[in-house]
């Protein structure tokens, strides 16, 4: 007897056979109709699986309202790709389908090159699988039974991962599409026409099992939607998103540059970007001092055990940039002495190992803690070239790194101020659409130090903190945490809804342990203690926080932020002189103002300055230099009238002062 638990708390029972679907149609026609797919004790599974025998199991149906339904939907649609492939061209090897964030691709070896000229007929074939709503079927067989079908089919590629990659399962599962048939786990919709738009986005080159060595292979991205509505809205937010590219935006606005004799992935600031991130830095920096923060600045480089105490290295040996061996020498400086005894240096992964030795650079007592370090540190990654984007990844970066040392009944407000100061960062940058990802350990990994008991401890203290504080959409996930503790990270949504993973904050029981860097505290007992570690960062990297924000933006800097904040403008050149006198009170004001002094019209002008983002245009004129005023126009608001020069500015300041967001 099967016993099935619906969402609403209602139980069926079964004797029989049954499937997802047919719970579906029992429970109304029309939510069998909308079935896209099933959760299974929270496994998505296809609509048509057989469910278990006997038991009992939480059931619940998937329809095109559930987040989950659209990677399904995805899946699927790989596969029609696949299969109008096929049919188009001869000797088609399959590889691999899985789907990605916003989409999905898929690998094939084929014997001529494909392109983009070729998506219309791949489509179309598409269309017509789509139309023709052919369910796709499951079945299992025994590995050395799939081996031959493989086999038999031609495909080789698939006969290669049976026999390597799925070595150990016994069985495995195939689904098939009228005539095609694909090595899968699946799950997949239950009915093709589900798919109510898609479209084929770009072809690249990969390799087989993502190894260089290997044969390459040609992969073809595309997207899929429920709707005609949806996926028309996805392609204008991706125009958006071109339009928007902080790469782009960064050379048209110089703001930032990368120089190939300097090296890939490090960022050479120009003289607006410099602006713009020491602003956010002086914020923050003021932020910090009220919070009672203590300023500290520590070396780009350390000796290698530093980071083997700490963990960072090996455990992120690869993404590391190699050790410096340095051979030691004598107090004379002489070449022979200690021959063969080397120190090795390692640019620093990460500043906590630094601040850790600040901490233990004196003892402490409980009355010194909380202890709050903070630094702005420079932080070194040796990223694959390929996944260096702009200021988004990089080699080196910079983080508004701080670390709080506190005992363990301090955790609880020490997190929770963490927490609201990340919450306040991004509400000043008016970016208040944010869920909070707890991430947790995957108790079956080994990738973590420290002892469960502990692990356990700090989860619960970090669960308590932001449970007790309403974040908005608090979610946890297993496996992300970092390998020395748990953390709180910062989702946020940007103006067209991109996600950006942003400020942490993560709690740390290990890096102070005996078996790491065994740091003590005396307490009110008179006897040694542990403190325990926080660390926190509402930027993240600085690097990628701007290169976000250009792309947030627009290259459209609220005021405080721009690089120049005002243009003063000459209607021709009799006015320069009052023009020059504006832009030197604006100067004096604390304002960031230069001057457009060419012999061009005042269109023109105005039109620069706002290609240039420029948030407002001061324009001079006969009218405005008799009666000491200017003609403020706004970079978006158009003319904004004839004011005093007193009241302009003092208008300009609140602004500034207020932080405000347009």
């Amino acid at each position: 007897m099967l016993n099935v638990v619906l969402p609403d708390g209602s139980r069926k029972q079964y004797d029989r056979p049954v499937t997802p679907l047919e719970i579906a149609a029992e429970i109304g026609p029309r939510l069998a109709q909308a079935t896209v797919a099933a959760a299974v004790d929270g496994q998505i599974v296809s609509a048509n699986a057989a469910l278990p025998a006997e038991g009992e199991i939480a059931l619940r149906i998937l329809t095109a309202k559930d987040a989950e339904s659209l990677d399904v939907l995805r899946h699927s649609c790989a596969h029609i790709m696949a299969r109008a492939v096929m049919r188009l061209y001869e000797g088609v090897q399959l590889a691999f389908g899985p789907t990605v964030e916003n989409g999905f691709y898929y690998d094939f070896e084929l014997p001529r090159s494909l392109s983009e000229e070729d998506f219309p007929a791949i489509e179309a074939e598409m269309a017509k699988i789509v139309a023709a709503d052919e369910p796709f079927e499951r079945f299992e067989l025994p590995r050395d039974d799939a081996i031959r079908l493989c086999a038999d089919l031609g495909q080789t590629l698939k006969v290669e991962h049976l026999r390597e990659g799925l070595a150990e399962h016994e069985r495995v599962s195939f689904y098939r599409q009228g005539e095609f048939v694909d090595l899968c786990r699946g799950p997949h919709i239950a009915r093709p026409k589900s798919i109510g738009a898609f479209k084929l986005m770009s072809v690249s080159g990969a390799f087989w099992k993502g190894d260089s060595s290997r044969q390459q292979l040609q992969r073809i991205y595309g997207t899929a939607w429920f709707t005609a509505a949806e996926q028309e809205a996805y392609l204008k937010r991706i125009e958006e998103a071109k339009r928007r590219d902080h790469r782009v935006l960064g050379r048209q606005l110089e703001l930032f540059t990368v120089d190939p004799m300097v090296g890939s992935g490090l960022i050479l600031w120009l003289p607006k970007g410099a602006i713009i991130r020491r602003e956010l830095e002086n914020f923050l920096y003021g932020v910090l001092m009220q919070s009672g923060y203590q300023p500290v600045n520590t070396p780009h480089i350390g000796r290698i055990e530093l980071y083997q105490t700490s963990g960072h290295y090996p455990y992120y040996k690869e993404s590391q940039f190699p050790p410096i061996d340095m051979a030691l020498r004598d107090t004379a400086g002489g070449d022979e002495a200690n021959r063969g005894e080397q120190e090795k240096y390692l640019l620093k992964p990460m500043n906590c190992p630094h601040h850790i030795k600040i901490y233990q650079s004196k003892p402490r007592s409980y009355r010194d803690l909380p202890l709050r370090l903070a630094e702005f540190g420079t932080v070194y990654r040796f990223e694959q070239t390929g996944e260096l984007t702009g200021m988004t990844r990089v080699r080196g970066f910079t983080q508004d790194d701080a670390h709080l040392f506190c005992t363990e009944d301090q955790v609880a407000d020490e997190f929770r101020g963490c927490v609201e100061m990340t919450q306040f960062v991004l509400q000043t940058l008016g970016m208040n659409d944010y869920r909070v990802r707890l991430s947790f350990r995957d108790p079956t990994s080994d990738k973590y130090v420290g002892r469960p008991e502990v692990w356990q401890r700090a989860e619960a203290a970090l669960k308590a903190v932001c449970e007790s504080m309403q974040l908005p959409n608090l979610e946890i996930a297993l496996g992300e945490a970092a390998f020395y503790g748990p953390k709180a990270d910062f989702i946020v949504k940007d103006c067209i809804g991109r996600q950006w993973q942003l400020g942490t904050v993560q709690l740390d029981y290990n890096l102070p342990s005996a078996e790491r860097f065994n740091l003590t505290y005396v307490g009110p007992d008179n006897q040694l203690h542990q403190p325990v570690m926080i660390h926190r960062a509402p930027f993240g990297s600085l690097e990628r926080f701007v290169g976000m924000l250009i792309e947030h933006f627009a290259g459209a800097f609220p005021l405080w932020l721009a690089p120049e904040q005002v243009r003063v403008m000459p209607v021709s050149e009799k006015f320069e002189q009052y023009g020059r006198q504006v832009e030197q009170r604006l100067a004096a004001a604390g304002m960031r103002a230069a001057g457009d002094y060419r012999a061009e019209k005042i269109s023109a002008k105005i039109r620069d300055a706002q290609l240039q983002q420029v948030p407002y245009m001061f324009v001079c004129g006969g009218r405005e230099a008799e009666a000491e005023a200017v003609a403020i126009r706004h970079r978006r608001q158009g003319d904004l009238g004839v004011v005093g020069l007193p009241a302009a500015i003092e208008r300009l300041q609140s602004e500034i002062a207020s932080r405000e967001i347009r």
